[in-house]
């Protein structure tokens, strides 16, 4: 199922990555490991955040996906599940409307 992994990282523990050099190693080794589908990086609520398109096929793989943003940065994470214009197309909404 792809979703978005919605990742906000505290400025105290990335500024303190980034002072000490370690940054790009940490977010390359979590990047090449999660293989996201697209990523971008952005600001939200005055926080570095990151916007992450992931696969998740099995519930169970939701850890592999947040702990390395947990454990390296103490970030926080969300999951929202996300479709594509051909999921939103396959999605039945007009029967839906019809039953409801």
């Amino acid at each position: 199922m792809r979703m978005l992994l919605n990742v906000k990282f505290p400025n105290a523990e990335f500024n303190a990555a980034i002072k000490d050099g370690s940054v790009s190693k940490k977010m390359g080794r979590i990047m090449d490991e999660l293989k996201p589908e697209a990523a971008y990086f952005t600001e939200q609520h005055g926080q570095r955040s990151g916007l992450l398109f992931v696969n998740v096929d099995d519930p169970s793989k939701i850890p592999m996906f947040a702990e390395p943003w947990f454990l390296t940065f103490n970030a926080s994470v969300e999951f929202k599940v996300v479709m594509t214009p051909d999921d939103l197309k396959n999605a039945g909404l007009e029967e839906l409307g019809k039953k409801w």
